[in-house]
């Protein structure tokens, strides 16, 4: 791997973000009776991570500093 390789501005929000979607599934999951609403939300957080990578990529977010 190069030495920057996913140490940019665009690749950091997308991972938190899609974290963040895992941990409000998860959360979801954890609740009995488990929580549906909560869980689709969960995976609709964890599925703008892409999108949200390809936007700040193309605004230049994407480009190490190095």
């Amino acid at each position: 791997m190069a030495a920057g390789h996913g140490n940019t501005p665009a690749a950091w929000t997308a991972v938190g973000v899609a974290m963040l979607g895992f941990v409000v599934g998860s959360v979801a999951l954890l609740q009995i009776p488990a929580n549906e609403t909560l869980l689709w939300i969960g995976i609709a957080i964890g599925l703008i991570a892409f999108p949200l990578f390809l936007v700040l990529s193309k605004f230049g977010f994407n480009a190490s500093e190095h």
